[in-house]
């Protein structure tokens, strides 16, 4: 199939070529975020390819489906960004990639607590600088603690086994309780009580309505104060101007993220020579106990070549009409 792929790196291009050496499709790159005004790019293509910042609105959609397209292949876990009603109306199929490699994510955030806690991204900046002082940089023990996780999916349930491995004691909130997780002492309890108990929080939550800034000023008090906050799921799950009150309280001990609410046009591009116009982000950059990357937890080498296989072998099972064991929503 011709696809055209959208939101792409030099490091898409390198593992999808690698997996279309098999797969044999007709493949088109191009940087640009899909949008409405950048959907007639897909004009003459069956197929587009789509990440985390592109959007599929009712207007997109009807434009994508004009220009040919009959399947939208998302090349990560997430569909919030798909208005699925309207790719109904115009009978486009949605496929996407629900496991890649949970541990890439899960070891990362496990990566922004030990550095927000021991400070390790401000101790190597301090030896470059022949700083070896230890004032500042006092952690605490991670075995003993609390932590909470808010969705215990396939991610949330890997971080959570890592985190029994520290000896920390978990507690964690998901509609869905995991057997497996509770018999090996797993604590499911309320998002309040989670809160309220914890150490450190960890979302791995999906982003739906339900779920929209589901940490915000409402809730945010009943933590702990000194207690940690990460997000390494959806940067909407939190409300970014409450957590900032809360940082500036000093409410809230650390906060490491790895998305951000609104990061569209920000991550994945390099504005080093640049002023950066988003104040809230740049607010939460002058925090010294905050901690954030841009969104590179799925990041390794696994899951690119995962990500890469399952989103063209999704793509050659549509085109077969073979089962798709992928399927968001299926066009007619």
């Amino acid at each position: 199939m011709k696809i055209a792929f959208f939101s792409t790196r030099s490091y898409d291009r390198e593992y999808f070529d690698r997996a279309n050496e098999q797969a044999r499709h007709h493949l088109w790159y191009t940087e640009a975020l899909l949008r409405e005004e950048t959907a007639s790019l897909a004009q003459g293509y069956e197929a587009v390819c789509l990440f985390v910042n592109d959007r599929v609105t009712a207007a997109v959609a009807e434009k994508l489906a004009a220009a040919g397209v009959r399947l939208i292949a998302l090349r990560c876990a997430g569909y919030n960004q798909v208005d699925l009603a309207a790719t109904d109306r115009h009978g486009l199929t949605v496929v996407r990639v629900p496991a890649y490699s949970p541990h890439a994510v899960a070891e990362h955030t496990v990566a922004l607590i030990l550095a927000l806690n021991r400070k390790t991204h401000r101790a190597y900046n301090r030896v470059r600088e022949g700083n070896f002082a230890l004032e500042n940089l006092m952690g605490f023990d991670l075995y003993g603690k609390t932590v909470g996780v808010v969705g215990t999916g396939k991610i949330g349930k890997v971080f959570a086994q890592i985190m029994m491995g520290f000896g920390c004691r978990v507690l964690g909130y998901d509609p869905f309780p995991d057997a497996e997780l509770t018999a090996a002492g797993v604590d499911y309890v309320s998002l309040e009580d989670l809160l309220k108990r914890s150490d450190i929080v960890s979302l791995h939550c999906p982003l739906t309505e339900t779920t929209y800034r589901l940490i915000n000023a409402d809730n945010l008090h009943l933590m702990r104060r000194g207690a940690m906050l990460i997000n390494t799921g959806r940067g909407a799950l939190i409300d970014t101007q409450a957590v900032v009150q809360a940082l500036k309280s000093g409410h809230l001990g650390y906060l490491g993220l790895d998305v951000y609410e609104q990061e569209e046009g920000l991550f994945f591009y390099d504005f080093s020579h640049e002023i950066i116009q988003d104040d809230l982000i740049a607010r939460l950059m002058t925090f010294p106990n905050v901690l954030i990357t841009s969104h590179q937890a799925f990041f390794t080498h696994e899951a690119m070549t995962e990500i890469a296989h399952t989103t063209l072998q999704n793509v050659t099972a549509f085109e077969q009409g073979l089962p798709l064991e992928n399927v968001v929503r299926r066009g007619t």
